[in-house]
């Protein structure tokens, strides 16, 4: 098994760059970031490949990528779920007529796909101290938020989808709600850095953590709990709902349930199945929590899974002793330079998941959370 022991100041640039080519050259020449080469694009994994690129100082690529997101971004502030071919219609032949075709789905959007933005372009400015791409991009960062903001219910949790015709599908992920929680964060430090008003957002921010903290009433309503998803245990300390002490007992308590020694993190709790993405997410989380030799160890499994281009590939069916499903994407490989980074202090980025500011109001509050 080939392993990857990374230390502070040691960022392994070398033995990364096939592993930035890989996303660089999945890149289309609109800017747009596929999940591999002729696949489907959605707005939070494009974003996850961005961040990558950000963290290997390919700015112009990063910049690119987001003038795509931008462009595609709809008169509400959302984003369709998916898109295909890197935009929203192309032209074909049929019976020697051209017509359009269509290229995205508009079954729905998801709200946490569409805050995503915040957190990318916060990280590209921390990581670059570019104060005019933060002025370029917080447009849409602004229209992004206050969309999803709209579908923020009276308990506090938002609801995770909303159709065409702009009805809420109304359930809630934690998941979703976490990552939204982070993306918020980021929409604020975006804001308070541009001197714009940012008060309704803080009052979103602190219900949403409260909810997230104090209600798991609030979440799975109308399907199956989620709970046997490794996401719903790390994503709350990944993104800085809980922290410290409460942070740590999290960990502990559902470690041996997701965790596989020398391979990674379980996607779910009743499959023999590890992914490269979810293992480095926990990577992230687990720096966020203070646990730093689990972090270190975690991440050094997973190199075994990179293949000769320098993609990573999705997943492992330890059980079986198969690469499952037999792609690579480029969120995965965004996301193992985001970990690596973390490790290794690389960037001016490296702590966006890591060590989350308080942006909280103050009458929220509370010193012992119990989300479990």
């Amino acid at each position: 098994m080939k392993n990857l022991l990374l230390s502070k100041g040691f960022y392994p640039e070398s033995l990364l760059r096939p592993t930035v080519n890989f996303i660089l050259q999945t890149q289309l020449p609109n800017g747009c970031i596929p999940w591999f080469k002729d696949g489907k694009t959605d707005p939070w994994d494009h974003i996850e490949a961005a961040m990558g690129l950000t963290v290997a100082g390919e700015y112009a690529a990063a910049k690119h990528a987001y003038t795509w997101l931008v462009k595609e971004q709809l008169a509400d502030g959302s984003w369709w779920a998916n898109y295909f071919s890197g935009s929203a219609a192309e032209k074909e032949v049929v019976n020697t007529e051209v017509v359009e075709k269509e290229t995205v789905d508009k079954n729905h959007r998801e709200t946490n796909f569409v805050a995503y933005i915040a957190t990318g372009v916060w990280h590209y400015f921390l990581a670059t101290e570019d104060y005019s791409f933060l002025r370029e991009f917080f447009p849409a960062v602004k229209k992004a938020i206050n969309f999803v903001l709209h579908y923020q219910s009276s308990t506090g949790e938002i609801y995770w989808a909303v159709a065409e015709d702009g009805s809420a599908k109304k359930d809630a992920l934690v998941t979703a709600c976490a990552s939204i929680y982070k993306s918020l964060q980021c929409a604020i430090l975006c804001a308070r850095q541009l001197n714009q008003d940012c008060t309704t957002w803080q009052h979103a921010y602190a219900r949403l953590g409260n909810t997230l903290r104090h209600h798991p009433e609030c979440f799975d309503r109308t399907w199956e709990s989620k709970a046997r998803f490794s996401m719903d245990w790390f994503y709350p300390i990944l993104t800085g709902v809980v922290q410290g002490k409460v942070a740590r007992q999290l960990v502990n308590a559902r470690w041996e349930t997701f965790v596989e020694n020398n391979i990674g993190c379980r996607c779910v709790s009743d499959q023999p199945w590890v992914t490269v993405a979810e293992s480095c997410e926990l990577t992230l989380a687990l720096l966020a929590a203070d646990e730093h030799a689990k972090a270190l160890s975690l991440f050094s499994w997973l190199h075994q899974f990179m293949d000769d281009d320098g993609g990573y590939w999705t997943g492992y069916n330890f059980h079986n002793q198969v690469i499952w499903p037999k792609e690579k994407t480029t969120w995965t490989a965004g996301v193992v330079l985001l970990a690596a980074d973390a490790l290794t202090q690389h960037s001016r980025a490296a702590n966006l998941f890591t060590v989350h500011a308080h942006v909280e109001i103050e009458r929220y509050q509370r010193a012992s959370p119990t989300l479990a």
